[in-house]
């Protein structure tokens, strides 16, 4: 069996060397250097029910209260009971993390956990340390290929499955497809995640009628780092004792929740949105000054970018602000990882199991990504089980206007045919396939208005600051249907290299956000609209929507 896994973050690695161990011969595609994942730069820590004083039990009740209504509960105890034998897994794996001590795991708290239980590795630097094992045991496997600086263009669709994948210089084909490209974070102006972080995955997934779910909530963590970069300042620093303050030294989230600077990350974000909005936009500032001297021992690499920034934290309190930070949404999946298109299953962030809802549990991402990788893995070497919605019945299917509600047809067919396009393969190498067809160009891609060669007419800074001002902490009817409007003129420029096939991605996924946005008129989470700016209960349910297969053959461009 051959399988193509496209990602190198945990979930894209330890699905690899999982497949790799079972028997099947993995081809491992990413965009950049192995290394150059979300999962390198993950300081938080990994959340399992590991010690005495602590359940799985525990764990479920805080996910689902984190997650405002909206977890899948079942993928949710999966998550919490499979999570500590794959910590366990990661650890025979060669992952260190830190010890107390006594010599066992050193373990902490962070924000809406009701028991310390995240694991830490150097401190802050968790995911280096996993993906430094991970990307050890894949090199050391003689059934995995790697293959670096390979950019993802298009799936390639075969009589309604997935049979391989598009790349720029030449298809490649596989027995089953495993995305795990990571979030999106490249949507907006200010965001913690690495540049690589452009959505190719999901972008690629709705382009082939993959159903999409939650996509409207992108959790905004509350402390970067108010400097070029936004360098991340993890939420551990919070749970050490280190506070919020505003211009006047005032410890301000005192007065918004009871939990203070330890409530849910969406909480606590637009707590300090507001904050600033009430002195000019000048940042908050985050005061560790009472942990002094242990900051450079529990949090090196924090230490290092505050004072490479000119900031001394031991003694002074350094300027935040909220920055996008990771996606609820993406990709819709069972507990399997399984996607509504044969052939295909996603993990990871790219993925929208259910286990989230609107607002993610601190520390409970990397955790996904080991769970839900495994689980694809056992799923995809059996491929018993016939596809179909994932989501399962409690979501509300939902078609999105995509820019403009004509875009919708009735009865409209799947854009994910064999004979769907008649535009030559981007660099196909390998005819063998007969009408086997990447999908994403000619007739789909004038549906999504991507057809457009005039690069200039393309700018990703001003999508990010469109995005950012419509679609980031607060949101508004009026607000986001300009967005739309907006986002209906630009047009993404031809795919020539990987800046062009971001570019095209991106754009795909401002406009399904948006549309996401517009149709949840509630806050709920990381999604706050200030028009409706309370939960209704009648909304407490998850939204899918079925790519292009909404979409009629040719419909004109957005």
């Amino acid at each position: 069996m051959r399988v193509i896994v496209v990602g190198s973050g945990l979930a894209g690695l330890l699905a690899a060397v999982t497949a790799a161990e079972r028997g099947a011969d993995v081809l491992l595609l990413t965009k950049a250097a192995l290394a150059d994942a979300n999962t390198t730069h993950a300081q938080g820590g990994i959340a399992a029910a590991l010690f005495p004083d602590d359940s799985v039990a525990a764990h479920v009740r805080d996910t689902l209260v984190a997650g405002a209504g909206l977890c899948s509960r079942a993928a949710v105890e999966v998550l919490c009971t499979e999570g500590p034998a794959r910590v366990r897994e990661l650890i025979a794996r060669g992952v260190r993390f830190d010890a107390d001590a006594a010599g066992g795991l050193a373990r902490g708290l962070e924000a809406a956990h009701s028991s310390a239980r995240i694991l830490h590795a150097g401190g802050d630097a968790t995911g280096a340390e996993i993906e430094r094992a991970l990307i050890a045991a894949a090199r050391a496997s003689a059934r995995v290929s790697i293959r670096e600086h390979a950019v993802l263009v298009d799936l390639v669709v075969d009589g309604g499955a997935v049979v391989g994948v598009s790349l720029l210089g030449g298809d490649e084909y596989a027995d089953a497809v495993v995305l795990a490209t990571g979030g999106a974070g490249q949507l907006f102006a200010h965001t913690t995640n690495p540049a690589v972080a452009t959505g190719d995955g999901v972008a690629a997934a709705w382009r082939a009628g993959a159903e999409l779910a939650d996509a409207e909530f992108y959790q905004f963590h509350p402390t970067a780092l108010a400097a070029p970069g936004s360098f991340l300042i993890s939420e551990a620093v919070r749970g050490e004792g280190a506070v919020l303050r505003n211009a006047a030294g005032r410890r301000f989230m005192l007065d918004v929740h009871p939990d203070a600077e330890l409530a849910p990350r969406d909480v606590v974000a637009r707590g300090i949105a507001t904050e600033m909005a009430a002195q000019g936009g000048e940042p908050v500032v985050l005061d560790a000054t009472g942990i002094g001297a242990r900051l450079a021992a529990r949090f090196p690499t924090i230490d290092a970018a505050t004072r490479a920034a000119g900031f001394d934290w031991t003694r002074e309190p350094i300027p935040v602000t909220p920055a996008a930070h990771y996606w609820m949404g993406g990709i819709a999946t069972d507990v399997s990882g399984r996607t509504s298109l044969p052939g295909l299953w996603a993990v990871g962030e790219c993925a929208s199991t259910g286990v989230h809802g609107a607002n993610r549990l601190a520390s409970n991402s990397l955790l996904e990504a080991a769970v839900f990788a495994h689980r694809a893995v056992e799923d995809l070497l059996a491929a018993t089980a016939p596809a179909g919605s994932p989501v399962g019945t409690s979501a509300q299917s939902w078609a999105p206007a995509l820019c403009t509600s004509d875009d919708r047809r009735e009865g409209a067919q799947p854009v994910v045919t064999s004979a769907q396009s008649s535009a030559p393969r981007l660099g196909a190498s390998d005819d063998s396939r007969g009408g086997a067809r990447p999908v994403g160009t000619s007739a789909q891609s004038e549906a999504a208005g991507l057809c457009a060669s005039d690069d200039s007419a393309f700018s990703r800074p001003e999508l990010q600051e469109l995005m950012w001002g419509a679609a980031g902490l607060q949101r508004s009817g009026a607000g986001l249907a300009a967005a739309a409007s907006a986002l209906a003129e630009l047009r993404a420029p031809q795919v020539r290299d990987a800046t062009s096939a971001e570019d095209r991605n991106l754009l795909d996924l401002a406009r399904v956000l948006v549309d996401f946005a517009l149709a949840r008129e509630e806050s709920r989470g990381a999604h706050y609209r200030t028009d409706f700016p309370t939960p209704s209960p009648e909304l407490a349910e998850r939204r899918i929507a079925a790519g292009f297969a909404t979409l009629s053959e040719g419909a004109p461009a957005c």
